[in-house]
Order: C-alpha cells, then sequence, then structure tokens
C-alpha cells in the first residue's frame, strides 16, 4: 500500500510519481475499498447538519448515510458498524485527517478487520470518488434548495440517492448506474429526439428533486 503523500514536492518527477502509485492503488484495490467523509448543510434557521456518506467505490454505491447536528468519533464509528455486516466489510476504508476520527473510531474499525488508509493532509485530491459524491449532491441537489430541519434534508436526500442509485450514470461503470439496469433497444420507428425525451423523462420520474438531466430541455 502506498503511503499517503500530499505531492507537493518542488521536483516534478516526485509529485508525477506519488500520483501515479496513489492513483494504482486506488485502481487496484477498487473492488475491497470503501471511502468516507461528511457533507455540511446548512438550513434557513441557520443551523448546520453534517451528513456521514460510506461510499462503495467498486459500483459507486452510497452504502450508508446518516444525518446529525454533532459528530462524534463514537457516533461515527457506529456508522461503519451500520454500514457493513461482519462478511461485507471491505478490507480498505479510505479517509481524510478529519478530528471526528478518533480513537474510538480506528478501534472499532480495527475490530472490524478494517485497514484504515488516510489521505495526507489538506490532499482531497487523493479521495477522489467520494469528493466526487460530494460534489455531485450539492450540484445536482442542493444547491436548488433551501433545506428547513432535519427531516426535510433526509426526505432530500433520500430521494436523491434513489435517483442516483437508480438513473445517474458513471463513465467508470460504462454508463451504467450504481444499480445496473438492463439495457433496452429503441424502436427504429422512434425519432432520436423522441427517445432522448423519453428517456429522461424515465430517469426522473417520481424523484421530487431538481434533476439535472432536465436542464437541456
Amino acid at each position: 500500500m502506498p503511503r499517503a503523500s500530499s505531492g507537493t514536492s518542488r521536483q516534478s518527477g516526485a509529485t508525477r510519481t506519488s500520483f501515479t502509485s496513489w492513483r494504482t492503488f486506488l485502481v487496484n484495490h477498487a473492488g475491497t475499498l470503501a471511502c468516507i467523509d461528511f457533507l455540511t448543510v446548512p438550513t434557513a434557521t441557520f443551523r448546520v447538519f453534517y451528513v456521514f456518506l460510506v461510499l462503495s467505490v467498486d459500483r459507486r454505491k452510497v452504502v450508508h448515510w446518516n444525518v446529525t447536528s454533532g459528530a462524534s468519533a463514537e457516533w461515527t464509528a457506529q456508522q461503519i458498524v451500520e454500514a457493513f455486516a461482519e462478511d461485507t466489510a471491505p478490507r480498505y476504508l479510505l479517509r481524510g485527517h478529519d478530528g471526528v476520527y478518533g480513537a474510538a473510531f480506528s478501534k472499532r474499525i480495527t475490530g472490524l478487520g478494517i485497514e484504515e488508509v488516510r489521505t495526507a493532509p489538506h490532499s482531497p485530491w487523493q479521495n477522489p470518488f467520494v469528493e466526487r459524491l460530494v460534489g455531485s449532491i450539492r450540484r445536482d441537489c442542493l444547491d436548488h434548495v433551501i433545506v428547513l430541519g432535519e427531516a426535510h434534508l433526509r426526505a432530500i436526500l433520500r430521494s436523491y440517492f434513489a435517483y442516483y442509485h437508480r438513473a445517474r450514470t458513471h463513465l467508470s461503470l460504462g454508463k451504467d448506474a450504481p444499480e445496473p439496469r438492463p439495457v433496452h433497444q429503441p424502436s427504429a420507428c422512434a425519432s432520436p429526439k423522441y427517445i432522448c425525451l423519453v428517456q429522461r423523462e424515465v430517469s426522473c420520474r417520481g424523484v421530487p428533486v431538481l434533476c439535472p438531466s432536465y436542464r437541456s430541455l
């Protein structure tokens, strides 16, 4: 396993080597790697909630999420226990250097047989999968709504994750969604424009949040 380096060496050759070795680790262990991070969400009443995300890298699936107004090491460790049964725990857990990951968290993770992989300080690029997820949640959803409270935030996220898992495509998955879908061939008599509109409607039906595929209509 490569040592996490911030990649800020003055020599470009050393920087490229560090980046390549870290990228190789992520690619080679994608099937046994999970990533975690927090997303902060302010509300209309100026309260701040923290959304904890657990992402399975192989299918880009959010295997667990929860909302709290005050995260702690014990609370965060319990989320990992709820995310993975004993026979489904990943080999590696990729995380940052947030102070909430304290001794209680590390002890619980070790007890589950999971090896922690810590990124270098101030290097979010080393945790790219969950960072991309956080950005998608903001751009696709939270940037377009005013959150009123915890119950409202949970309802919004439930709707978004339903869309994310069933309809949001990923290039790394061959333009499939995290939950695999059968491929349906279009009718020979349907025009390309009609097919495009139908696909967008099916992808967003039943999801009461702003869907990015509507922006180009």
